[in-house]
């Protein structure tokens, strides 16, 4: 799929997630989640009573300086988001963090994920004014492989950093998007 048949847009205030939305957002990220998606719920299986409060968190943190929500549809529906935000501490204010790239399950190999990160790239670039992007990935699904297609690079590593289960401990992948 490419970039022209999906709706890319930002939101940029509480105010702007409708009931709808917010119910997309939550139904997405359980489907996410519940698939083995490194989302932020690292402990599947999760349902919407558990990941409302986390969207409500979210919205409600929203601002056009700080944190925005970039969602792609395609027919209408919710395919995909992301969160993008910056810390407005003057020492680091000059980047930003992506947080809960996800894309539907029965979506994903269509390129909704590139184009994501694409749009946000320019939006954090054009608009926030951010010189660089960081995200922390879990390690042992391909992520690093995914963002390095796109220009993102490695920058560290904490081995083991993240623990699953039992034998079953990930690095967490820090890596780095700039210049934008």
């Amino acid at each position: 799929m490419d970039d022209s048949a999906l709706d890319l847009r930002q939101v940029t205030t509480p105010d702007e997630v409708s009931p709808e939305l917010r119910r997309e957002l939550v139904a997405c990220w359980v489907e996410v989640t519940n698939a083995g998606g490194a989302a932020g719920f690292p402990f599947p299986p999760v349902d919407a009573g558990q990941v409302s409060p986390a969207v409500d968190s979210l919205v409600a943190g929203l601002a056009p300086e700080t944190s925005r929500l970039v969602l792609a549809s395609a027919g209408g529906d919710l395919a995909g988001w992301l969160n993008v935000r910056r810390d407005p501490f003057a020492l680091v204010a000059h980047w930003g963090t992506l947080h809960h790239v996800q894309t539907r399950t029965g979506l994903r190999g269509r390129g909704i994920g590139a184009a994501l990160v694409r749009h946000v790239r320019r939006i954090a670039r054009d608009e926030m004014g951010l010189e660089q992007l960081r995200l922390a990935a879990r390690g042992g699904v391909g992520l690093e492989t995914f963002y390095g297609r796109l220009g993102w690079r490695e920058i560290g590593r904490w081995p083991g950093a993240l623990r699953l289960g039992p034998g079953d401990d990930r690095d967490e992948i820090l890596m780095v998007l700039a210049p934008l």
